[in-house]
């Protein structure tokens, strides 16, 4: 039997496809595309799963969309009713992009895959999110707390679930409270966003990378006059001080200015002492800069507080020792670390593509085990689920471009050529197997670098991903290592969050200044690797380590900045030729610029 669970329309359109209950393969559409968030019906990713599968559109048993279109606009609706005038912009603008293609989605689907109405089924967004991590999870039950900006009306959803090993009849997924549109950690987060200067629905995380930069200085301002906390984790927002409830293009009102001063200007410049040491403390520049930075800092921390209380909560109310987790808000890494580290779970699971696009893979998982019955015959292990390209196709490309490339046959000789090049400090891109599902490169469309000297974050930031100097690389560890570098880390809890490099953890003091390039602020963003898993990747931080004591990489995205990751040879090359990238692994070859 063969699902395929859609989602589209908002941001991070995807696709993922069960056959018989098995993931067999899972794509965001930007990844194809190669228009970053692409919104868009899915049409390359679907096409992308049917061929792993080895069938046709024809031969789906069914199509589940993740959320429920007509509650959504009913949402839409009565959100733009309460607040008229003021929403007469965003309510023409929502109207025109709603008759035009998204209340048609069953339609849609039905034209676009030739299937009939009976195929077609829809999920609940939060349900789709719950499905998405309780049954990728190793889990047989589980608290689930599903975060993010607003699905139909849910902003925040919890409860418990179970996920039956044999005959399927135990499988459910019970989300018995609920947080409603517009008090949403996720808009809150968001409205903060924008006020820093960043992109909505782009710029969260570089939100997280300012914020070490700072100090919470505003956190009590923050729960006195914006948020108020209530019962059980709860909360409200004070919505004089946001405008994405009737706003189409703006989610902070001028009250938030006035409390914190003029929004950041976008892309203006972040300069501190600890970006740029020659800039004085004292410049007013630098000041700016901080202020900013603080602002970061400060909801950063009301975050992590609201969401430490409602999974506090709800590990009190219900006694789970394991807790899975989806949305949005489950990638705010540095919140996990915390609840992994705070909290009283043994196990904790949040599925690697925790956001809008995940729920693709929560609603085809939604209809296998609760629509249908069936069993739990799938975990996910790691998250390589996009499309594999192989030598023959690598070939086909570096002969196009101006490189110079050489096979290796022998593995071994691959890996030590790869190791000698980072030894020399040279940065490399790591271009192998089938891409990772999920926002996070983990080994098979990377950029490694070694991690020993400073200056390497700022290499990597300035001259081959172009981006701000405050923004973070995260820390590749083989995985029986990784507790020896970090504090408190337990990979019996945070195995999985680790793995998929979802989770924030302190550095060792000892291991502190080993690795400098991927200290940010004291902590690191794991990733810990099995060979299992990756054994190339495996390999190559095992003989770093063993030739350097330090058995950590930098790994970052092989991308660069306002580009989405890179998916087959040809996007490797490009965005290889129009950066500082020295060299890369490419599939079984290393391949060099030519030099001119």
């Amino acid at each position: 039997m063969h699902i395929l669970g859609i989602s589209c329309h908002y941001h991070d359109s995807a696709a993922a496809l069960l056959s018989d209950g098995e993931l067999v393969a899972a794509s965001q559409e930007e990844r194809l595309s190669r228009i970053k968030q692409d919104e868009r019906y899915p049409a390359l990713a679907i096409d992308f799963c049917l061929k792993k599968a080895g069938i046709e559109a024809q031969d789906l048993d069914y199509v589940v969309f993740y959320e429920k279109p007509l509650v959504k606009f009913e949402r839409i609706l009565q959100s733009s009713l309460a607040t008229y005038p003021r929403s007469w912009r965003s309510f023409g603008e929502a109207m025109v992009n709603w008759f035009d293609e998204k209340l048609w989605i069953k339609s849609h689907l039905k034209k676009h895959l030739g299937l009939p109405s009976t195929k077609i089924l829809f999920v609940d967004h939060h349900m789709a999110h719950a499905a998405s991590t309780l049954y990728s999870s190793p889990f047989a039950d589980a608290a689930i707390l599903t975060l993010d900006g607003v699905g139909e009306w849910t902003t925040t959803a919890r409860g418990n679930g179970t996920a039956d090993w044999g005959s399927g009849a135990g499988n459910a997924i019970n989300l018995d409270s609920e947080l409603r549109f517009p008090h949403s950690i996720g808009l809150l987060y968001s409205a903060f966003t924008a006020f820093l200067g960043f992109h909505v629905n782009e710029g969260e995380y570089k939100v997280m990378g300012m914020a070490p930069y700072g100090k919470p200085r505003y956190v009590d301002e923050i729960f006195s006059r914006i948020v108020s906390r209530g019962p059980g984790g709860s909360f409200s927002l004070n919505m004089d001080f946001f405008s994405y409830h009737y706003s189409p293009g703006k989610s902070f009102s001028r009250a938030l200015e006035k409390l914190f001063g003029p929004a950041r200007r976008p892309e203006s410049l972040f300069v501190t002492h600890e970006t740029d040491p020659s800039r004085s403390p004292n410049d007013p520049e630098v000041k700016k800069c901080l202020h900013y930075a603080d602002v970061a800092a400060s909801i950063q921390k009301v975050t992590e507080e609201l969401i430490l209380g409602i999974a506090g909560s709800l590990q009190r109310e219900t006694g789970a020792k394991r807790l899975c987790m989806a949305g949005g808000v489950a990638l705010n890494s540095v919140a996990n670390g915390r609840i992994a580290r705070e909290l009283d779970f043994e196990q904790i699971f949040i599925q690697p593509a925790a956001g809008d696009a995940g729920g693709a893979l929560g609603a085809a998982l939604y209809a296998w085990h609760v629509l249908l019955g069936k069993p739990r015959k799938f975990t996910m292990e790691h998250a390589y689920y996009g499309e594999e390209y192989d030598d023959d196709q690598a070939v086909m490309a570096l002969s196009k471009a101006p490189v110079e490339f050489q096979h290796h046959a022998d593995e071994a000789s691959l890996v030590d050529r790869t190791v000698d090049s980072l030894l020399k400090g040279r940065v490399l891109g790591f271009f192998q197997g089938r891409y990772e599902w999920g926002p996070r490169a983990l080994g098979n469309r990377s950029i490694i670098a070694d991690p020993r000297k400073a200056e390497m974050k700022d290499i990597i930031n300035h001259k081959i991903k172009f981006r701000e100097p405050f923004r973070p690389f995260a820390p590749a560890v083989c995985e029986e290592t990784a507790e020896e570098y970090f504090e408190g880390l337990n990979l019996e809890r945070e195995s999985y969050t680790a793995r998929f490099m979802i989770t924030v953890v302190p550095w060792k003091e000892r291991y502190a200044e080993s690795a400098p390039a991927v200290n940010h602020g004291g902590t690191g963003r794991l990733q810990t690797v099995r060979r299992e898993w990756n054994p190339r990747y495996y390999d190559v931080i095992k003989t770093f380590g063993q030739a350097t004591g330090t058995e950590v990489l930098v790994n970052t995205s092989f991308n660069l900045r306002g580009e989405p990751i890179v998916s087959s040879p040809a996007d490797a090359l490009k965005t290889y030729l129009n950066s500082g990238i020295d060299n890369m692994v490419m599939g079984s070859y290393w391949v060099s610029k030519k030099q001119v």
